[in-house]
């Protein structure tokens, strides 16, 4: 028995866990997912219209691929496919663009985007969209690390823009629009540049909330190994309900297209062949008002939105009945609100993921509603994933139970990032591990918990107090309707927690309550003690909590206190 587990180091893995003794590693408990081989030249649009066509329940011609929310506009696939072939082969023919070349996009989500990118990636042009409301010193630092040959942009955003050589294209201008519809070309033209795997696809953003913005490279093969994983186990689950044909799902985007999870969860639908309901700007009310409006089963989200429906009266206004799953990304969800969720909802599920835009988005999720029900977890690991839990003090490898620093890796893990060779080193190791600066632990059934951002620890009198703990348990209060913890300096105690509430309308909840509310909780160490009420709380497009937006603000408010 002892010489097989030599020879095979696989039955050392516990198949509950994952987890293998000799090596402190978990692996994951997915099927194991090929890729197509390294050495085959193939570009993400190449190869995510190979899976749409390849279906046996692909979508007809018709069928609708993308929608405008506000405007109502459909277009079909076969009119998706065709401005694909028609904005390749007219980039090609009218600028010098060509594979390697670094293409920057400031553009709100609408029905263009999505072309662009395919159509960009198919001739090997890195695409590098950002956030349209980043300031001009922003897009100055991007513009500095990516080095880009052209821009694409709105009339209402290219004013930020630099002069490029290629110059600027306006995606609201004739001339993009006769590119886009202009006569179908030859049917192959969009495979014509032989683009590699291991080319450069994209280059995002990482949210920059515990320091300076950096551009993450991804390459084609990152991001065909996150499809591949999702269009196997969703082809797989779909098989599995044949007998209750579904219609052809509708997914409703609040998420940004320049973020990862918005990125790959457009790429991961367009494989799919779904219909995606774009909204260009979000407001919640709107949002209820689509969902009825086209009948949408499925959005992917961030926790704050979750806390919205589960606290918001306005959604009883609204047929959501359609509505079947969500998934939420982007940040922690807490259990106390899944929970509230869960029982206003019933009939709509919540499946979590975790990634960062480091690992193409994916690197943890649930995939069957009973996974879901392990309130807190963000899922199990993906497939062909490995991870390591480490002690942040002694570089020790921890087993199931037990918290430390989340390592990564797996094929969908970045190349590193653009011109910070400094950063990269400290992130990704010799031996490919990505260093998440998540504090995380596995369960003995493999489902991951994140605890909170290792840097994010408010350290108190020598205690580690997870400010993600404390904001799960004031959501949790029917009078607060978000909320933010922050360390603020104590000269005793080093840190304090800093709670930033905001009230629901009409409710007059105190200082004291609030503190009240969380000491009889949890223990002495991590109370609030200090609270301030605020109109909103600061976040990145993906959910996050800006926390030194808050820290600047509570110095700068209390300054005289200190």
């Amino acid at each position: 028995m002892a010489d097989d587990e030599t020879t095979n180091p696989s039955r050392l893995i516990d198949p509950r866990s994952g987890f293998c003794p000799d090596t402190n590693t978990f692996h994951s408990l997915r099927p194991r997912v090929p890729l197509p081989p390294p050495s085959q030249p193939l570009s993400l649009t190449q190869y995510t219209l190979s899976l749409l066509l390849s279906q046996s329940s692909a979508p007809a011609p018709n069928a609708t691929v993308l929608i405008d929310a506000a405007s109502g506009h459909h277009v079909s696939y076969s009119h998706f496919l065709d401005q694909i072939h028609s904005l390749t082969s007219s980039l090609a023919a009218s600028t010098s663009l060509s594979r390697g070349h670094v293409a920057f996009i400031v553009s709100p989500s609408s029905l263009h985007v999505p072309v662009l990118y395919f159509a960009l990636l198919a001739l090997g042009v890195t695409i590098s969209p950002t956030n349209p409301l980043s300031s001009h010193s922003e897009i100055a630092h991007q513009v500095q690390l990516t080095n880009p040959v052209i821009a694409f942009a709105t009339s209402a955003t290219s004013h930020k823009l630099p002069t490029l050589p290629l110059g600027t294209i306006l995606l609201d201008s004739p001339e993009f629009l006769s590119m886009l519809n202009g006569n179908r070309p030859n049917s192959d033209r969009v495979h014509r540049v032989e683009v590699s795997q291991s080319d450069s696809a994209a280059i995002l953003y990482s949210s920059g909330t515990t320091g300076r913005v950096k551009g993450v490279l991804l390459t084609h093969r990152n991001l065909i190994a996150l499809i591949e994983g999702f269009f196997r186990l969703t082809s797989e689950s779909r098989q599995k309900q044949t007998e209750t044909e579904q219609p052809q799902p509708v997914s409703l985007f609040t998420l940004p297209l320049f973020h990862v999870f918005g990125f790959f969860m457009l790429v991961r639908a367009v494989a799919m062949g779904e219909t995606l309901v774009l909204m260009e700007k979000f407001d919640f009310e709107s949002m209820l008002r689509t969902v009825e409006k086209f009948r949408v089963n499925y959005m992917p989200v961030s926790p704050p939105l979750v806390v919205a429906f589960a606290k918001s009266e306005l959604v009883e206004k609204y047929d959501i009945s359609s509505l079947q799953l969500l998934g939420s990304g982007g940040a922690p969800l807490g259990k106390e609100v899944a929970e509230r969720f869960a029982a206003k909802f019933p009939n709509i599920g919540i499946v979590q993921g975790y990634g960062l835009t480091e690992t193409c988005g994916g690197a943890a999720r649930m995939i069957e509603i009973d996974e879901s029900q392990r309130h807190g977890s963000v899922g199990r690991l993906a497939e062909n994933m490995e991870a390591k839990i480490v002690d942040p003090v002694t570089g020790e490898a921890l087993p199931p139970g037990h918290k430390g620093e989340l390592w990564l890796r797996g094929p969908t893990i970045m190349k590193g990032y653009v011109g910070d060779d400094k950063a990269t080193a400290e992130t990704l190791d010799s031996e490919g591990w990505l260093k998440t600066g998540d504090l995380c632990y596995f369960d003995s059934d493999g489902f991951l918990f994140i605890v909170d951002r290792l840097k994010e620890l408010i350290k108190y009198k020598g205690y580690q107090v997870p400010p993600a703990e404390l904001e799960h348990l004031l959501l949790s209060h029917p009078e607060i309707s978000d909320a933010a913890v922050i360390p603020y300096p104590d000269e005793e105690a080093g840190q304090i927690p800093m709670a930033f509430v905001v009230r629901k309308p009409g409710s007059n909840i105190t200082e004291a309550q609030v503190i009240d509310f969380i000491a009889k909780q949890v223990a002495p160490y991590k109370k609030i003690r200090r609270v301030s009420f605020i109109n909103s709380i600061p976040k990145s497009p993906s959910g996050k909590i800006l926390r030194r937006v808050l820290v600047t603000h509570a110095l700068s408010a209390g300054s005289a206190r200190l």
